[in-house]
C-alpha cells in the first residue's frame, strides 16, 4: 500500500529586494591607515588654510564637544535638554571672570588662565549639580520645559550682572596661556609660516576635541553606557534590575555641563569676546539639531552633526554673493544666517524621515533601516 505523499510546509522566503544588504567592511589595516592619513591631514592644515577655514575649523571644534555632552544626555539617556547654551555661558564667562585682571567696573581674579579654564568648566558641573536633583527626576518635555527656564534665567543675569559679564556689549577674553604659549595673535615662526591665535588654538581644539571624544566613547562603551541605554529605553525595567535610575540621570547631567562649559571656554577663546547675545535660545536648538542630524547616541555622529551646522552659516556668509537668494544681511533676499537655519531645519526633518540613524551610518555605509523585514 502506497503511502500519501506528505506535504511540506511552506518556506516563507524574503524577496531578495528586501533581503538586508550589508556592505563590506573596511580591513583593520585599511581603517588604520584612514584615520592616520585623516590625523595627519589635520596636523598640517594650519600650515595652508587662512584665517577664515582655521576659524571655521574651531567653531565646530567647540561645537562637537558640546555636541557629545549633550548627546550624552539626550541621546544616549534618553533625557531631552533646552539650556546647554546656560552651561555654554557659564564656561564662557567663568574663565572671564577668573581670568582677567579687573578694572574698568569689571569684576577679575586674575589666575592663571590654564587654572580659569579648569574653574571655568568645574563651575559648568557645579551648576549642572545644583540643577541635577531636578533633571534626575523628571523626563521628556517637563524636564525640557525646565532647562529651558535656564535660558531666561541666563539672559537675565548676562544683561543685567554688568560687573561680571559687561551686560549688553559683554566683555574681552584674555588669552590663553599654557606652558610658556600664549595663544593670542603675537606671530610665532614654525616651519617659516607665521602662526597666530587661529593656528596655536587648532592644535589646543584637537586635543580637547579628542580627549572628550575618547574619554565618551569609553563611558559609552562601558557599564555606564548600557545603563544609560537602558534608562533610556526601559526605564522602569532598568529600576527593577538595580540601575539607580534618579543617580545616572543627575551624573549624566553634570557630565552635559561640564561638556558644555568646556566648549564655551573654546568657544570665548576663538571670539575673544564674550555677548549675551550668542547665548539664547537659538544656540540650545542647534544643539539639539546637531545631534539629530549626526546621529543619537553616536560621539561621531555629535561631531559630524555639529561640522554640519557650524560651518554651514558661515560657508553661506562667505559665498553669499555667488549663491542665489542669498545676501548680506539688509541687502534684501535671505539673509545667511537665517538661510542656513532652513537648511539644517530640512536637514532635521529628512533625517528624522529618511535616516533615522543620522548622517553617521551614512558614513558608516549602513543600512538606514534596522528591521530586516521592513520594506525600504
Amino acid at each position: 500500500m502506497s503511502e500519501a505523499p506528505v506535504s511540506e510546509a511552506p518556506v516563507s522566503r524574503a524577496p531578495l529586494s528586501e533581503a538586508p544588504v550589508r556592505p563590506p567592511r573596511l580591513a583593520p589595516r585599511t581603517r588604520t591607515y584612514l584615520w592616520a592619513g585623516g590625523g595627519l591631514l589635520l596636523l598640517v592644515l594650519p600650515f595652508y588654510l587662512d584665517r577664515f577655514w582655521l576659524q571655521a575649523g574651531l567653531f565646530a571644534m567647540a561645537a562637537a564637544i558640546g555636541a557629545i555632552g549633550i548627546n550624552l544626555l539626550t541621546g544616549s539617556t534618553g533625557q531631552l535638554s533646552m539650556g546647554h547654551a546656560f552651561f555654554l555661558a557659564i564656561g564662557a564667562y567663568g574663565y572671564c571672570v577668573f581670568a582677567a585682571e579687573g578694572g574698568d567696573g569689571l569684576t577679575g581674579l586674575g589666575l592663571p588662565t590654564w587654572l580659569a579654564a579648569v574653574l571655568a568648566v568645574l563651575l559648568s558641573g557645579l551648576a549642572g549639580g545644583l540643577f541635577s536633583p531636578i533633571a534626575g527626576r523628571l523626563r521628556g518635555a517637563y524636564l525640557g520645559i525646565a532647562t529651558l527656564a535656564l535660558i531666561f534665567i541666563g539672559q537675565h543675569v548676562l544683561f543685567n550682572a554688568r560687573d561680571l559679564t559687561g551686560g549688553f556689549n559683554g566683555r574681552d577674553v584674555p588669552p590663553l596661556s599654557l606652558f610658556g604659549l600664549t595663544f593670542d595673535d603675537r606671530e610665532l615662526l614654525v616651519a617659516n609660516v607665521p602662526f597666530g591665535s587661529a593656528e596655536k588654538l587648532w592644535y589646543a581644539g584637537l586635543v580637547l576635541l579628542l580627549g572628550c571624544g575618547l574619554f565618551a566613547r569609553g563611558v559609552l562603551r562601558g557599564r555606564p553606557g548600557r545603563a544609560m541605554n537602558a534608562i533610556r529605553d526601559h526605564r522602569i525595567a532598568a529600576g527593577v534590575i538595580g540601575v539607580p535610575v534618579a543617580r545616572y540621570r543627575a551624573a549624566v547631567f553634570v557630565l552635559s555641563s561640564m561638556y558644555a562649559g568646556l566648549a564655551g571656554v573654546l568657544l570665548a577663546l576663538v571670539f575673544q569676546r564674550t555677548v549675551p547675545d550668542y547665548f539664547g535660545i537659538t544656540l540650545s536648538l542647534e544643539y539639539l539639531a546637531m545631534i539629530v542630524i549626526g546621529g543619537l547616541g553616536s560621539v561621531s555622529g555629535a561631531v559630524i552633526g555639529a561640522v554640519f551646522v557650524s560651518v554651514l552659516p558661515q560657508l553661506l556668509t562667505r559665498y553669499s554673493d555667488a549663491l542665489p537668494l542669498v545676501s548680506a544681511p539688509g541687502t534684501g533676499g535671505v539673509a545667511p544666517g537665517e538661510a542656513s537655519r532652513y537648511l539644517y531645519g530640512a536637514a532635521v526633518v529628512a533625517v528624522v524621515l529618511f535616516l533615522p540613524g543620522g548622517l553617521v551610518r551614512v558614513a558608516a555605509g549602513r543600512r538606514f533601516r534596522t528591521d530586516p523585514g521592513e520594506k525600504r
